[in-house]
């Protein structure tokens, strides 16, 4: 197959999650651009809007589902995926991204809190990607599953960074362990599942880290922080047959910041 081919996304559904803006709305964008039909899901309406109408300008058809994983129900996660499949008949792709981060120290960190990001971060994520494969994957043999983890799911927060994150960190982290477990459970499948993990990107979620955003830049080898299409090409890589044999893996997109050393 020709190499420009294998990129070639024409005819495939992809649903992202939490697709409304963000890095979200950036993936959703770069799949549409490559053919996809796609659907996108957030919490809030409005935003769904304003993303279809700024999707739609570029040509691009998009259904958009109002839908809250926050409370990581078995239902909630039918109801998405059902309402994709009776639109589309199928779902090619999917694009775990709806997360959420809370900022405490350990110490001060309330159970309430370490629930609400497990249960966005790691449990829905779950739910959806079972349900994606149970009712359209498995059956077709065929699939590509991209779950957003990122570079903080490697380890801790750095200790002089001002910036406590124990439960994203760890839900992160958590993640990535369960894209390598569905990869190996659902190889079989001719499913792919693989991990973006992001570094600093100047969204929504990481805007308690803006005020040090000039800090971050330094530090990380390329000299800035995460832009407008710096995802893009990564999940069409994991979403095409560019990536047909390459599962279980966790791609960090941070300028070079996790390769550094620090002494």
């Amino acid at each position: 197959m020709q190499a420009n081919k294998l990129f070639d996304l024409g005819g495939k559904v992809a649903l992202v999650t939490g697709g409304s803006r963000g890095i979200g709305f950036q993936m959703a964008e770069a799949l549409g651009e490559m053919g996809c039909k796609l659907a996108i899901s957030a919490r809030k309406q409005h935003e769904l809007d304003a993303a279809s109408a700024a999707l739609r300008r570029t040509n691009i058809e998009v259904l958009t589902i109002a839908n809250d994983l926050g409370a990581a129900t078995a239902d909630a996660a039918a109801s998405l995926v059902g309402a994709v499949l009776d639109h589309h008949g199928k779902i090619d792709i999917l694009v775990n991204n709806a997360g959420t981060v809370w900022g405490a120290s350990a110490i001060e960190h309330s159970p309430e809190a370490w629930r609400k990001v497990m249960g966005l971060n790691v449990d829905a994520c779950f739910l959806v990607a079972r349900e994606v494969a149970r009712r359209s994957m498995i059956p077709n043999n065929s699939g590509k599953i991209i779950n957003i983890a990122s570079i903080a799911g490697f380890g801790g927060s750095r200790p002089d960074g001002g910036v406590f994150s124990v439960a994203y960190n760890t839900s992160k982290g958590a993640l990535i362990t369960l894209t390598q477990a569905l990869a190996t459970e659902w190889g079989k499948h001719n499913i792919n599942v693989n991990a973006i993990c992001p570094g600093y990107f100047p969204t929504k979620l990481s805007a308690g880290l803006a005020e040090r955003a000039d800090e971050i830049a330094k530090v990380t080898p390329l000299g800035r922080a995460g832009g407008d299409y710096d995802i893009k090409g990564p999940v069409v890589f994991f979403a095409s047959e560019a990536s047909r044999h390459v599962s279980g893996q966790a791609l960090a997109i941070d300028g070079g910041g996790s390769a550094v050393i620090l002494n």
